[in-house]
């Protein structure tokens, strides 16, 4: 079953994306998934959101090798981290890393590759509280340079869904 968000969010998909419902495409847990039109040799490219509450005192780092140590647990062969940087500013903090994994999936191994992006947003009465946003671009290495842009630009959409139009 797919999961909400902890805070609404709304963004753009660039061209060439599509939404799926996350059950009916592999992707129990995450709130959003948006599949990209070319396939490369039986893998889609895909971006994911997903987030939660997180009440205690992690870093955005220290959920980062969160995500990484369970790809690890997961099907991934192998798992590196390539980068990791901090982004925004102590109002509205963020987190960008890009991994490197080999997966099996269908009987395939894979040489895959992830840009992974956290967003912090803090509650204004009590910034112990916060939400974090997860997005996730997975892409085959041979896809990355072709998607990455793609994923940038639908970052640049992504923004709090405050409930009113401007």
């Amino acid at each position: 079953m797919p999961t909400t968000l902890p805070v609404p969010i709304e963004f753009s998909l660039p061209d060439g994306w599509r939404s799926a419902p996350p059950d009916e495409v592999g992707a129990p847990g995450v709130a959003f998934i948006a599949l990209h039109e070319h396939p490369d040799d039986g893998f889609t490219a895909n971006i994911t959101v997903d987030g939660d509450f997180r009440p205690d005192g992690a870093t955005l780092a220290d959920m980062a090798e969160e995500s990484v140590e369970r790809l690890r647990r997961a099907a991934a062969e192998s798992v590196t981290v390539t980068s990791r940087r901090e982004l925004g500013s102590e109002a509205s903090p963020g987190l960008a890393q890009r991994l490197t994994l080999s997966a099996v999936g269908g009987g395939v191994r894979r040489d895959l590759v992830q840009s992974h992006v956290y967003l912090a947003v803090l509650d204004q009465e009590d910034p112990h509280r916060r939400a974090v946003i997860r997005l996730i671009l997975t892409s085959t290495t041979a896809q990355e340079d072709g998607v990455l842009g793609d994923f940038q630009e639908f970052l640049r959409t992504v923004s709090l869904d405050t409930g009113t139009e401007a």
